[in-house]
């Protein structure tokens, strides 16, 4: 196992540096520069669109498709990666957080919009799509696209449901009924059993109370770090020196990379925001938006919501607090070590009850897009219930799996499968650019026109009869 855990790490170093850090920074800057900062220019137009009703009564409107992709954003990576991040890395990981943040919000943008081009219409005249789609018809590589799923099942099947696993009974370390050998077992096993018996169909009241429950959740750990934060007030402008310090420190970075704060910035922003990972096109593809740009501008903000609210949230709480970084804390333990300087022993609960709730709708939301992709692989139909059962007896089995793993090989394994995704759908981003980039301006002009934008594949000179929409 220790050789297993090994060679993942050395897979992990090696994708991350050189090779996805580069690949991210000029997909993101050429992004940038070729929609003039739409990220930012733009902002405003996103938060009016956000408020847009669907083009047609029932239908998935832009502010639906963006809350379900940010569901599957906001998790445990909000926490734990952060965590981790500065743990491991240093309080400089923040600053490359935003960075890459801002920056991957224009890749959300392009390949969200291109979700939106190249979606098709189901039997009953919803729109589905995502990578896969935009792989097969708009770059003609079916095969391609057939592996973009292979990575997108094997990452949210496999990997980012045994790291949710892990973070989850990770939470409990502290407490003093932790046993490291059984806790991590029976966690797995009733999360394992929980999320299996809503899979097969069962559990939906359970579903329904936590997806009602989560966005309240969410909505109290912001309000709490806000709290811890204002607390510790004076030590804001030392926390932040300290971050810039540590950031632009080169000789330290240059010296160990791969472990450096810059390195566990970008990995763990990426794990958390998923700007340019090819995860949230799936939900952006099914909006009923009446020009595609409208979908790609919401979908940056889901992007800063994630990471620019909820990861820096995080990030500020523990820093201001003074509490002593190192790896031996860090995940779940160093939050909960900050948040209970204010709040006591109360913190902690509260640490562990969110991270329940977000690690149970993070594995039921992963698994929605599995879904998809398998949807795909078996010729645009959904597989026999048979097969999908097993399948989804499997998954059950994975996050058992996830629980009992050692941080390493859960964060490690994570990485590699983001990573494989990633490195396919920043490049056919690029390749598909153009298109996105054309369907922008036509918004603007239209706009600029006094004219609420209506999108036709024509007018950025594509034949609409290859589209079932945009006709």
């Amino acid at each position: 196992m220790i050789n297993i855990v090994t060679l993942l790490n050395q897979i992990d170093d090696v994708m991350y540096f050189p090779l996805l850090v580069v690949v991210m920074a000029i997909a993101g800057l050429y992004f940038t520069f070729k929609t003039r900062g739409v990220q930012i220019r733009l902002f405003g137009e996103s938060l009016r669109i956000l408020m847009e009703p669907p083009g047609e009564e029932g239908a998935v409107s832009s502010l639906q498709a963006m809350l379900v992709s940010t569901a599957s954003r906001v998790g445990t990576g909000n926490i734990i990666g952060v965590s981790t991040a500065i743990c491991l890395g240093g309080p400089g990981a923040c600053f490359w957080m935003w960075v890459m943040c801002i920056i991957g919000a224009s890749s959300a943008f392009i390949e969200s919009t291109l979700a939106q081009i190249f979606k098709q219409k189901d039997h009953t005249g919803h729109a589905y799509g995502g990578p896969a789609y935009y792989i097969e018809e708009g770059l003609n590589k079916p095969k391609l696209a057939v592996l973009f799923c292979i990575f997108l099942i094997v990452t949210y099947a496999v990997g980012f449901n045994m790291l949710c696993s892990f973070n989850l009974q990770s939470t409990f370390m502290d407490y003093g009924f932790y046993n490291p050998t059984s806790t991590p077992i029976i966690v797995g096993a009733i999360l394992a059993i929980v999320t299996g018996y809503c899979l097969l169909g069962g559990g939906k009241r359970i579903i329904k109370i936590t997806s009602t429950v989560v966005p309240f959740m969410g909505l109290s750990y912001v309000a709490i770090a806000l709290i811890v934060i204002l607390i510790n007030i004076q030590y804001i402008p030392s926390m932040f020196t300290l971050i810039l310090n540590d950031a632009f420190d080169f000789t330290s970075i240059f010296g160990g990379i791969a472990g450096s704060c810059m390195v566990y910035g970008i990995k763990r922003g990426l794990f958390s925001n998923e700007a340019g990972v090819g995860s949230a096109p799936n939900a952006s593809a099914s909006a009923n938006v009446s020009h595609p740009a409208k979908q790609g501008l919401v979908q940056t903000l889901s992007v800063y919501i994630d990471t620019l609210l909820l990861c820096t949230a995080t990030a500020l709480m523990c820093l201001s607090t003074g509490i002593p970084i190192s790896p031996a804390v860090s995940g779940a333990p160093y939050v909960q070590n900050a948040i209970a300087t204010v709040f006591g022993s109360i913190g902690p609960i509260f640490i562990t009850v969110a991270m329940v709730l977000f690690a149970f709708t993070t594995l039921i939301g992963n698994l929605y897009y599995v879904d998809n992709a398998l949807i795909f692989l078996n010729g645009k139909t959904k597989p026999s219930e048979r097969f999908m059962r097993i399948f989804h007896l499997l998954c059950a089995f994975v996050i058992f799996l996830g629980a009992t793993i050692s941080m390493d090989a859960a964060w490690a394994m994570a990485d590699i499968t983001m990573g494989g995704m990633t490195l396919i759908n920043l490049p056919v981003c690029v390749l598909l650019g153009k298109i996105a980039i054309d369907c922008l301006k036509d918004y603007e002009k239209q706009r600029k026109m006094g004219q609420e934008p209506i999108f036709k594949a024509t007018s950025i000179g594509l034949n609409e009869e290859e589209f079932d929409f945009w006709k």
